[in-house]
């Protein structure tokens, strides 16, 4: 069950945060906050996500399985990025998916659904007999895994511009695409979350030989958009 996503308005003063776990990990410091009704991650003193929308999050998972070959029966779903939970949720609702897998490098945040507040939004999906997580570095795990899947479904950072640490960088590399590139079963879809587009990494898609490369907009009330940046391996 996902919590009240309603926003903030202009005419709401936002409650200070409370600080409800701060822990010191591999890649650096991974906080949990509760701002009134909703929940806030911050890495390393970056704002990663909060609980107030989930618009995109769960858009990444729906463009991902409407840029599928109609035909394919139960794909395979690699998420990158456990974070508040949307997107897993997103995936476990829809009864098309067939095996979930969820990568989550930040014990922490794993903890913070299988333990903790963030129990009450993923506990269902984790729950679901198709959900596997593996607590695990993203980029390792596409550089040495062997399997392959039909979708991979990435939100590890604010953007391919905008990183949470300097190792994530090397994911929007050439190295790194032609890694997610290796990952995916023939006609498989790669959808890339980010919090602004980027010319840039769409054409990195098709210097890597993706097809079909495309962003998909979620208009918010100021600012830019955030993007789902889709693209296919051919068949």
């Amino acid at each position: 069950m996902e919590p009240d996503t309603q926003p903030y308005t202009c005419a709401t003063i936002p409650p200070a945060p409370v600080t409800l776990d701060r822990r010191e990990g591999p890649f650096g410091e991974v906080v949990l906050r509760e701002r009134g009704r909703h929940f806030e991650i911050i890495a390393n003193g970056c704002f990663l996500m909060d609980t107030s929308d989930g618009r995109s999050e769960r858009l990444l998972i729906d463009a991902a399985l409407g840029a599928l070959p109609a035909g394919r029966s139960r794909p395979s779903v690699l998420i990158g990025g456990l974070g508040v939970g949307f997107s897993l949720v997103r995936a476990a609702g829809a009864e098309r998916w067939g095996r979930i897998v969820v990568v989550e490098r930040e014990q922490a945040i794993v903890d913070w659904h299988r333990q903790g507040p963030l129990d009450r939004i993923s506990g269902a999906a984790l729950a679901d007999p198709r959900t596997q997580v593996l607590h695990t570095d993203l980029v390792a795990h596409l550089r040495t895994a062997t399997e392959r899947y039909d979708a991979l479904c990435l939100d590890i950072d604010n953007g391919p511009e905008w990183t949470v640490t300097d190792d994530n960088g090397s994911l929007y590399s050439p190295t790194g695409l032609a890694h997610c590139h290796d990952r995916l079963t023939p006609g498989g879809v790669l959808a890339v979350w980010s919090a602004q587009p980027s010319p840039a990494f769409e054409q990195a898609l098709r210097n890597a030989g993706f097809t079909g490369v495309r962003t998909e907009e979620v208009a918010v009330a100021r600012g830019v958009p955030d993007v789902v940046h889709l693209a296919s391996r051919g068949a």
